[in-house]
């Protein structure tokens, strides 16, 4: 059935587009795009989205999937639902999966499911399911992988987890080369990291939590850029935190090394002040920043200095996460808040356009895994989202697709809903 979407606001990325249009859809394509379309055909369904806003397709660059092994945590068939009703026709997983995603029979196992799921569950637009391979062996840092196997098969090679061995990490770079395939880092020396859960600062002394120094990531980005630059093999930092990162990372590419990075959309809307609440849903790692490094993220973001705002979705148990704060694992839900969440703090405020929001959430991440990016043209294939951003709802199970709720936004009103997707 062909769908007339009458006057809504069309945001795209690529082609610097914000303005007001109708667009017919066909056949999973973008058949028409114009001020006014008054041809169509006779069957079309035709919605009034005064107020609505049509993006490009949201893409997650890296989140985290319970199945295989933590089913109870999250299963793919609630991870697709949970960020198809986020705005996500994109998700690539992270490794860290048990068994890992460390070979080529993992991969085949994770895409049967997705695809199955495609096949037999019609009643919500599947997201594309992207992997990525672990670097090493059972992601232990301890031996490499045989990149060749399964490099095919994955979107790219991370561990997702820092890597203290630089002679490990120089040797990846030096091999993955030749793969013309995204590699990705999380930039934290473990040492000086230690035992700390809260970033260094006034309000970590305040609240009593072990701190993790600025240095623990900066010194980590500075040997990894020094290797970039020696082996000219192009890497994505992951989880950017703190003010001092987007220096080292600006100064990198007004060199013209081949850096891209991203920071987590919870590090761009909470600091440390909210850890007052020791809610242990805001335990993360990296840990929430000070106020300084909140703001250096945001400007970081609008200069391009981050390319990618990352989910980094990680769903936990109420019984994993019903503990101490200082006990609980760090990781939280995000795939159904983000967008509402961002576009509320961020743009409702002023402080971001919608095309500022959109383009590291879609077409920066295509652009990070080489991927082809999503446009709101004729002729092009449908990878969209429509987005209420007035529409208000209560952050709750019943309200929910993912299997848990590990979120401090549990239990709040928000405003900002998706409405539908196209993949």
């Amino acid at each position: 059935m062909a769908e007339l979407l009458k006057q809504v606001r069309i945001i795209d990325p690529i082609s610097e587009t914000d303005q007001l249009a109708d667009v017919l859809i066909q056949n999973g394509q973008i058949i028409n795009v114009a001020a006014s379309i008054s041809e169509y055909p006779p069957d079309a369904q035709i919605r009034n989205c005064q107020e609505l806003i049509l993006g490009t397709g949201l893409i997650d660059l890296y989140s985290h999937s319970g199945e295989p092994g933590y089913e109870e945590r999250e299963t793919i068939n609630s991870l697709l639902q949970s960020a198809a009703h986020g705005g996500f026709t994109r998700i690539n997983i992270l490794p860290d999966t048990n068994p890992a995603i460390d070979n080529a029979a993992v991969v085949t196992q994770l895409q049967k499911i997705a695809q199955y799921i495609s096949i037999f569950d019609s009643s919500f637009p599947i997201p594309n399911l992207n992997i990525w391979g672990a670097i090493s062996q059972d992601f232990a840092a301890q031996q490499l992988n045989e990149f060749a196997d399964f490099a095919t098969e994955v979107v790219g090679f991370t561990d997702a987890k820092p890597l203290d061995n630089l002679a490990m990490v120089k040797r990846v770079l030096e091999y993955l080369q030749p793969f013309n395939k995204t590699v990705a880092f999380w930039a934290c020396n473990t040492q000086l990291r230690g035992n700390g859960i809260a970033r260094e600062g006034a309000d970590a002394l305040r609240l009593g939590l072990p701190f993790i120094p600025e240095s623990a990531e900066t010194s980590a980005i500075a040997a990894l850029l020094e290797l970039v630059a020696a082996t000219e093999t192009p890497v994505h930092i992951m989880r950017v935190s703190t003010a001092r990162s987007i220096e080292l990372i600006a100064a990198a590419k007004s060199r013209g090394l081949p850096v891209t990075a991203s920071t987590t959309w919870m590090h761009l809307l909470l600091d440390t002040i909210a850890l007052k609440s020791y809610n242990p849903s805001l335990r993360l790692d990296p840990p929430l920043g000070n106020n300084s490094d909140m703001i250096a993220l945001r400007k970081g973001v609008l200069e391009g200095i981050i390319d990618v705002i990352a989910i980094d979705h990680n769903a936990y148990t109420y019984e994993e996460k019903t503990v101490a704060f200082a006990d609980a694992p760090p990781g939280a839900i995000g795939y159904e808040l983000a967008l509402s969440l961002l576009w509320q703090n961020l743009v409702e405020t002023g402080e971001f356009t919608p095309l500022q929001l959109w383009r590291p959430l879609s077409s920066s991440p295509a652009q990070c895994l080489q991927q082809k990016v999503s446009k709101i043209t004729p002729n092009q294939p449908c990878e969209l989202v429509l987005f209420d951003p007035q529409q208000t709802w209560t952050v709750k199970q019943a309200n929910l697709h993912t299997l848990s709720a590990n979120t401090p936004w549990y239990g709040q009103q928000l405003k900002g809903k998706v409405i539908q997707t196209w993949c």
